[in-house]
Parts: C-alpha cells; sequence; structure tokens
C-alpha cells in the first residue's frame, strides 16, 4: 500500500527554517520531520511512499538521491582514483517517488497530480510536518472495516485546524473551521482513502480540507478514527524546539523504532468503532 505525504506548501509560519528548506526538511532530532513520519509508517510494514513536493522540491529529492551520504560512514581515497567506500550501509525498505506537484498548487490539487502513482488501490495520506503513536495497522484496519471512502484521525487538542462534527457510530457530519468556543476534535491527518477520492477533487485551486471533505461529509463518507495518543504538528520553531526537547529527553512516543526512547513503547491507542 501506498503512503502519500503532502510535503509541497511554504511553511510560512515557521520562516525562520522554510526560506531555506521546505518544512517537511526541516530537522528535528537531527533528521527531517519527513525521515520520522515515513519511519512510523516503516514501522507498521508501509514502506512505498508518493511525497507530493512543491516549494524548494529538489531539497527533497537530493536528500533522497544521496541518502548514503547523509546517513553512512564514508571513506573518500582521493589517491586512489576517487573511490568510495560505504562503511555502516544505512538501508531502508522504502520505495519513494517525489513528485514535483506544483509550487502554488493547493492540498487537493497535489493529490489529484499524484493519481497515476496511486492507481486504483486504497492509499493512506498525511501532512509532512507532524508525528504521532498511532497503530498505522489499527488505522488501515479500522478504515476496511467501515467500507467508506475516507477515514481521518480526529484528535483533541485545541488549536487552529479543521473542526470535525463526529455522530455517535463515529460518522463524520460535517468538516469546517475552528471557532474560539469549540472544543471537538480536529483534522490531525494520518487518513485512509479509496480511489473514490479523486472524484472529488477538480484541479489545482482545489483545497482539500474545503470542499472535498464538506462534501464527503455531507454523503457520509467520511469516518472518524479517534485517537487520545501522542499527535503533535510543526507549524512554528516553538513546535519544532519542543519535539528536539522531547526527543533529547529520550521520550519521544512516536519513535518506536528507536529502542534508547522509553515512551516508543506504551502507545495510547485510539478509540475506534462503526454501526
Amino acid at each position: 500500500m501506498k503512503v502519500v505525504v503532502l510535503a509541497g506548501g511554504y511553511g510560512t509560519r515557521i520562516s525562520e527554517e522554510s526560506h531555506l528548506r521546505p518544512k517537511p526538511m526541516i530537522e528535528i532530532g537531527g533528521k527531517p520531520i519527513l525521515w520520522h513520519i515515513m519511519k512510523e509508517y516503516s514501522y507498521y510494514g508501509f514502506n512505498e511512499f508518493v511525497i507530493c513536493a512543491g516549494y524548494k522540491q529538489h531539497v527533497i529529492k537530493e536528500y533522497f538521491a544521496n541518502y548514503y551520504l547523509h546517513n553512512s560512514d564514508i571513506t573518500f581515497d582521493f589517491a586512489n582514483d576517487n573511490e568510495m567506500t560505504i562503511h555502516n550501509n544505512v538501508a531502508e525498505p522504502w520505495k519513494v517517488t517525489i513528485v514535483d506537484t506544483g509550487l502554488d498548487t493547493m492540498t487537493g490539487g497535489r493529490i489529484k497530480r499524484i493519481r497515476k502513482y496511486v492507481g486504483d488501490e486504497t492509499f493512506m495520506l498525511t501532512y509532512g510536518d507532524g508525528v504521532c503513536d498511532i497503530n498505522m495497522q489499527k488505522l488501515y484496519d479500522f478504515h476496511k472495516s467501515h467500507g467508506k471512502t475516507a477515514t481521518i484521525t480526529a484528535v483533541e487538542l485545541g488549536q487552529r485546524f479543521g473542526i470535525l462534527d463526529i455522530e455517535e457510530d463515529k460518522t463524520i457530519s460535517s468538516f469546517r473551521e475552528k471557532e474560539d468556543s469549540d472544543g471537538a476534535r480536529i483534522n490531525g491527518g494520518y487518513m485512509v482513502l479509496e480511489p473514490k477520492i479523486f472524484d472529488y477533487l477538480e484541479d489545482d485551486t482545489t483545497v482539500f480540507e474545503q470542499g472535498p471533505m464538506r462534501s464527503l461529509a455531507s454523503e457520509g463518507q467520511l469516518v472518524a478514527y479517534e485517537f487520545d495518543g501522542f499527535w503533535q504538528c510543526m507549524d512554528t520553531k516553538r513546535e519544532m524546539d519542543r519535539l528536539n526537547e522531547i526527543i533529547e529527553e529520550g521520550s519521544a512516543p512516536w519513535m518506536k523504532w528507536d529502542k534508547h526512547q522509553k515512551a516508543g513503547q506504551n502507545e495510547e491507542e485510539g478509540s475506534f468503532f462503526y454501526k
């Protein structure tokens, strides 16, 4: 199954870093947050990625083109025909397709542009600027159990994202912008989508979180996976600094692949059901 990552925006709220590189390539714990997201999925066996790039997309391409250089010890022998020896060969079981989806393309337009790489299969989708400790396999299993077009992870956090009005059977009845009085769950990304989703996407101007989400909700085709574990976006430098602190403390819940991270083995599962 393919995992699609939206990684093409300008990252204007964290301009201290994003003027040099796209936000998904900003590092936490010495690695791009995009790498952390991919490791989250890979931990559960999802290893095929489609990256929707845009702003400074060459930085993402160059990172993966030189992945060994970034992650291995290397000897350069200039006296012997510039021979290069890679020592601790760091490899991932990944297949990564990086697609230039345009500089000013909206989120829905970016998804539409990668249709040929997804085909007629169910796929996962998330944003390239947040981490969590969701069990990806359980998220996928839940999606397949209800038979609807889209599953979206709903997290409880009082921030500035799209609000989900969730019915008792976990069907999302509306998708709207946050109001000051709201204490409802929000769109945390980490979605699972059926290929029918492409019918809701028109062109590069389509904002996925507006028309398509609202249409899915009104048709009863958008279902919530309610998650109460760790979730954190990196929209500002303050949030970046906090994620770095969590890693330095050795308590990063999303880093299940790292045996040195104390909290990684005790995730809080999302609660989910559908009638």
